[in-house]
């Protein structure tokens, strides 16, 4: 089955089970642990509510977590192959780029990636979207968690 091409339009990925049915259900959960709470105040619907509260903070961790160390490998593998592709005079500045700039930049092709790169620095370019909205020959990324 094909996919369909990766813009920066729809490259956010979303697992519907994920991010609307897991979190519709521990919301659920949430509200009405809250009603009981409120309800009656004893032990048992004080520890209901909490763990609700944890499921919460659970579900929230677990996701930045996974999306940080992935971060951290792509600012890894932006900065290899910005050494591989940038002519001399911008290799130096590689490192004044910042994680959410190389995040952006992972998407641009090898030969746009050079005046993108320049762009950034010299307009101090730091929103994510701003620069992906630059990108002409998008590089699709379907790994991201």
């Amino acid at each position: 089955m094909a996919r369909t091409p990766q813009t920066y339009e729809n490259h956010a990925r979303y697992v519907p089970l994920f991010h609307f049915g897991l979190f519709g259900i521990l919301l659920v959960n949430f509200v009405y642990a809250a009603i009981q709470l409120v309800k009656a105040f004893t032990a048992g619907n004080v520890v209901a509510a909490l763990m609700a509260v944890a499921y919460f903070l659970i579900f929230f961790f677990m996701r930045t977590f996974a999306t940080t160390v992935q971060d951290r490998i792509i600012r890894l593998e932006v900065q290899l192959r910005l050494e591989r592709i940038l002519p001399a005079d911008l290799k130096p500045r590689i490192r004044e780029l910042s994680r959410p700039q190389l995040i952006a930049l992972r998407f641009a092709g090898d030969g746009e990636m050079a005046g993108l790169v320049r762009e950034v620095l010299e307009k101090n370019l730091q929103r994510r979207g701003e620069i992906k909205k630059k990108i002409r020959d998008w590089q699709a990324d379907h790994f991201r968690v």
